[in-house]
């Protein structure tokens, strides 16, 4: 059985396609250069497990996805208070360049905005680096996020540098008021070469997974930065990542984000997953319209908003077991508390990893004491597709935990209310409950 989360990721990109509103980043060349019709959408778990669509492979620019992380970099290599001495942590309300500074201190707001990371690169690894030193700190930190070793597009580099006067400007100011130590010039080079850091749209959902994970990169089990470093950076990311449009993200979408003006953008919710999109087309706030569109998309459609918290409870999966031999045989997968999808995406992969053989497949929910709708229509889409692959299905749902029960087109599942009812004899006449419409007419 192929999962339904690639297909769900097909049918969302099938929706955006059409939309070709907003342009590529014109004021840097390369980027301006840029094939506008990529579309990617990637989902990264916590435990590792990746799903992607679109042109998942495609490298593109980090540009500023790379600021929460080398926003992370600085606070574990330097602490969070001489940091917070540096750049504050205040929504600035204002773009992603313009020059942001505090009264009296010089200080910049917040970390996300250009003269927020220009400090945190001049900040990241051990005191009393040189510039190139510096920069090679922030691409192994970033390589470390990503699970493989990451490199610098020198072209794009050269051709940011090459019309850098903002940036430029801003490192001066930030000199000026002892913000930055350093040459203003080399600062504003080494920051260019870690906006310019290739990435694909799979290494920007592993790098959001590990946020999303505590820290810890979900392919290599490192430890890239500490948990309390994790909570301060995406706290920082749901007020102040999506600039000057933070507020509208935080209450239409609710997922601590961070995108680039090379059409990337990712998500990071904690404990559960990451999220990257990439299509290079901008709005009037430097954001992917395509990726805005996609997120708003998966909040909809799966209930992602931090805000959202689920009730406690243990491992959704109960237990799987094969029940009888032979023909008489029937694999039972109960399942027990809340589920949303980060749950039914791990029923999804039982069901993928154990590959059941047997003529039966039970789905028991009678354990369950919610589902939400996304979570309901994937494992009816496990019921759908485990039945063209051959098997009799049945769902235990005494208290009609899962209305209309319809698999949809090739499907068939019969509700029973006892476990029993399947298992206790071969030939025993199953008690229908709302039986989808495929069964009811067989």
């Amino acid at each position: 059985m192929r999962s339904v989360i690639p297909d769900y990721l097909d049918e969302v990109l099938a929706d955006v396609r059409a939309d070709v509103s907003g342009e590529t980043a014109g004021y840097i060349p390369e980027l301006a250069a840029a094939d506008p019709h990529r579309l990617a959408a990637v989902f990264a778990t916590v435990d590792g497990e990746v799903y992607g669509s679109g042109d998942v492979d495609v490298e593109l620019t980090i540009q500023s996805i790379s600021k929460p992380f080398t926003y992370a970099l600085a606070l574990a290599d330097r602490g969070v208070d001489p940091v917070l001495a540096k750049v504050g942590v205040e929504p600035s309300g204002e773009a992603f360049n313009q020059i942001s500074l505090e009264r009296g201190t010089g200080r910049p707001l917040n970390p996300m905005i250009n003269a927020g990371a220009i400090t945190t690169h001049a900040l990241a690894g051990p005191e009393h680096l040189d510039a190139a030193e510096r920069v090679e700190r922030v691409l192994a930190g970033l390589s470390a996020f990503a699970g493989r070793r990451l490199r610098v597009d020198e072209v794009v580099h050269a051709s940011e540098m090459t019309h850098a006067h903002r940036n430029l400007a801003i490192a001066h100011m930030l000199r000026s008021h002892g913000i930055i130590t350093e040459d203003p010039v080399d600062v504003v080079d080494g920051y260019t070469r870690q906006c310019s850091v290739l990435v694909t749209a799979r290494d920007l959902a592993m790098m959001a997974a590990t946020l999303a994970n505590r820290g810890v990169n979900p392919l290599t089990n490192e430890q890239v930065v500490d948990h309390a470093v994790v909570r301060q950076v995406l706290s920082v990311m749901a007020t102040c990542g999506m600039y000057d449009a933070a507020g509208d993200w935080a209450t239409h979408v609710g997922i601590p984000a961070k995108s680039g003006v090379a059409g990337g953008l990712i998500g990071a919710l904690p404990g559960q997953l990451g999220i990257a999109t990439f299509s290079p087309r901008l709005d009037v706030h430097g954001n992917s319209v395509r990726g805005v569109s996609l997120f708003e998309r998966f909040t909809s459609d799966m209930g992602l908003h931090v805000m959202e918290v689920p009730p406690t409870t243990r491992a959704v999966v109960r237990c799987a077991k094969v029940r009888g031999v032979g023909d008489d045989a029937t694999w039972v997968l109960r399942l027990q508390g809340g589920i949303r999808f980060a749950g039914a995406e791990r029923v999804v992969r039982e069901v993928l990893e154990t590959a059941p053989v047997e003529p039966r497949v039970v789905l028991d929910v009678s354990l369950v004491h919610s589902i939400d709708d996304v979570a309901r229509r994937m494992l009816l889409e496990v019921a759908r597709r485990l039945t063209l692959d051959g098997h009799e299905v049945y769902l235990v749902d005494p208290e009609a935990i899962i209305p209309e029960p319809d698999p949809g087109d090739g499907g068939r599942l019969t509700v029973v209310d006892e476990l029993e009812q399947v298992v206790g004899s071969r030939h025993g006449a199953a008690e229908h409950r709302g039986a989808s419409t495929s069964a009811r007419n067989a």
